[in-house]
């Protein structure tokens, strides 16, 4: 990943130094940030539902791919950027992104067009986000965001040794968060909506706990609270489109040291040094431990059943230990929040009978096929 997010980034960066990146990220989407985070999230998918009209047919893939990247810049990048760079900065993303094949893996510096454009788009990033920077600190007295944006947090990153970080490094994170979770919660929220649209019964339970939700207030905002304890069904059913359908579909950890593995009544001795290969995609369909595996089933996480509590690392929708994925907080609230919109503002219908295929050709792994829907605003009783 060094030629998208630079060098000195995440796993380029010496130990301490990217421990110090680590911790600055995890410090941008703690739970005081996350409160404040939803109503810009909610601000955002408003003004984009807005252009939809009354009435209409569309990509859902693709106009939740474009509503996560304004959510997105409008946490991360700030105020500022959101409202004044956003064309540049989502176009410079496209070349970044297309910049990231299965041929950069092996070959990160093969001579292609891509990869061409992947490089000046990253030089062009820096040289954008360091204008903002300066910006910034040449006008202290001016309000560029509200401060709760990640790019302010890591404009005041010192590293161990008292050195502060560089703006290229800046930039490097910011499009690092930006690639960490743009595909995945847009095919995430995709593939949520789908399910839950392929599914009547659920359609109808979902419509009643955000009537349920909002009845004291049907015009109240979302906040923070109201997403994580009075949405479970929602919760669930996007916990249940991770387990079918996770974004990341092979996870590489090396054993440090001999792990002992006890397994369908056998023992299994990992030697240390090993890589270990695991798939999320094929773990989250084992039939012993999640009942009718290939069933969309939100209710398997409720009461009383669990099952994906029910043994060490079930469910791997964000990953599993010391790194496992440190946005997954933010995922939950950001994706919620956009259908708890979606799905009270408008009545949305698939035009396909059947769910589209999961595309396995891609680096992450989403939908394949049609995903429109056919949709019309709600009238207000």
């Amino acid at each position: 990943m060094k030629p998208v997010f630079g060098p000195g980034i995440v796993y380029d960066a010496t130990k301490k130094n990217r421990q110090v990146q680590f911790q600055s990220m995890a410090n941008g989407l703690r739970t005081a940030r996350l409160k404040g985070y939803t109503a810009k999230i909610e601000k955002e998918t408003r003004q984009y539902l807005d252009t939809w009209g009354d009435s209409g047919e569309l990509d859902l893939f693709h106009a939740l791919s474009e509503l996560t990247i304004l959510t997105s810049s409008r946490c991360l990048h700030g105020d500022d950027v959101r409202e004044n760079l956003f064309k540049e900065v989502s176009e410079l993303y496209h070349d970044l992104d297309r910049g990231l094949t299965p041929l950069t893996v092996f070959f990160p510096n093969a001579p292609t067009d891509r990869h061409k454009k992947r490089n000046a788009a990253r030089q062009k990033m820096v040289e954008l986000f360091s204008k903002v920077i300066k910006n910034r600190r040449d006008n202290p007295d001016v309000k560029h965001s509200d401060g709760t944006d990640i790019l302010s947090i890591f404009m005041d990153v010192k590293y161990k040794d008292g050195s502060a970080i560089t703006d290229e490094q800046v930039t490097g994170l910011l499009i690092a968060l930006l690639f960490a979770g743009q595909h995945t919660s847009c095919i995430t929220s995709t593939w949520t909506s789908l399910f839950i649209l392929n599914n009547p019964a659920i359609v109808e339970r979902i419509v009643e706990e955000q009537t349920n939700a909002f009845e004291s207030d049907p015009d109240a905002a979302v906040d923070y609270k109201m997403v994580n304890e009075q949405m479970p069904l929602l919760h669930n059913s996007m916990k249940e489109a991770l387990r079918l359908c996770p974004p990341l579909i092979l996870l590489i950890r090396q054993a440090l040291k001999d792990v002992k593995v006890h397994a369908a009544g056998k023992d299994y001795t990992i030697p240390e040094g090993d890589m270990v290969l695991i798939s999320p995609s094929v773990g989250m369909r084992i039939p012993e431990v999640f009942a009718k595996p290939d069933e969309f089933d939100p209710d398997r996480f409720g009461p009383g059943r669990e099952e994906d509590k029910s043994s060490p690392f079930a469910y791997m929708g964000f990953g599993g230990g010391m790194h496992s994925c440190m946005g997954q907080n933010f995922a939950f609230v950001q994706v919620k929040t956009i259908l708890s919109v979606l799905f009270r503002e408008f009545e949305l219908e698939m035009v396909s009978k059947t769910m589209p295929e999961i595309d396995y050709e891609a680096m992450v792994v989403g939908p394949k096929g049609n995903c429109r829907v056919k949709y019309s605003r709600r009238k207000r009783s």
